[in-house]
């Protein structure tokens, strides 16, 4: 019983290191969609939601079959509720990766980002990319030291945005108000799913110390 038990825990883990892939793919062809005007991708990315929505239900279903059945304590109890928010993190990470690829395919046949910005847009997403990995592997090895470091990586996010910022702002910017008003719309999405990736490493830290961690 003990085993079929400990099974479970590692089953709603491992769903969430899977859970990511998902996400991170959805991401990655979002940003295709958005660089290259690609609808087909902008689509697949909309259409492909719902599984990474099914994908939350699974995990939720599974965690509250072990807290009705186990009633676990201590560390078991702090997984399955860490484990609960990081699936909400991820799906919101999946949202924001259908808001990306709506923006292009609102812009469609065009493309969404001129050409001056495609740089840090190809930096954002692959800074967000690179987070949601770390992500993962600190949900698969519990290892808090890398949760820690992943803020060093929100502040990389951060500091682009406000670069992409000052460059919409600023007297040089030459596209026009409905291209700032996406661009400003892209930097904020890809800020929130950095910080969705550092809320899930927060919560490997409440995990393993038992210590509450800062709010995102």
């Amino acid at each position: 019983m003990r085993d079929q038990y400990q099974q479970q825990l590692d089953r709603v883990l491992s769903e969430l290191v899977e859970m990511t892939g998902d996400v991170r793919a959805a991401l990655s062809t979002a940003t295709q969609a958005l660089l290259e005007a690609d609808v087909s991708a902008a689509e697949a990315v909309i259409s492909g939601d719902l599984a990474i929505d099914e994908a939350r239900e699974r995990i939720e279903e599974e965690s509250f079959d072990i807290l009705a059945r186990q009633a676990p304590v201590a560390g078991d109890l702090r997984m399955l509720v860490a484990s609960l928010r990081m699936v909400a993190d991820l799906e919101r990470m999946g949202d924001l990766s259908v808001h990306v690829a709506k923006v292009a395919r609102l812009r469609y046949p065009s493309k969404a980002v001129p050409d001056v910005l495609i740089a840090t847009i190809q930096q954002m997403a692959k800074t967000a990319d690179e987070m949601i990995a770390a992500a993962a592997e600190i949900v698969a090895t519990h290892d808090v030291r890398a949760a820690r470091e992943l803020e060093a990586a929100d502040d990389d996010m951060d500091h682009l945005r406000r670069s992409m910022f000052r460059m919409l702002l600023g007297d040089d910017w030459a596209d026009g108000v409905e291209p700032a008003v996406d661009l400003a719309l892209l930097g904020r999405y890809y800020e929130r799913i950095g910080d969705h990736a550092v809320s899930m490493a927060r919560r490997i830290v409440f995990l393993v110390t038992g210590q509450h961690p800062a709010a995102v």
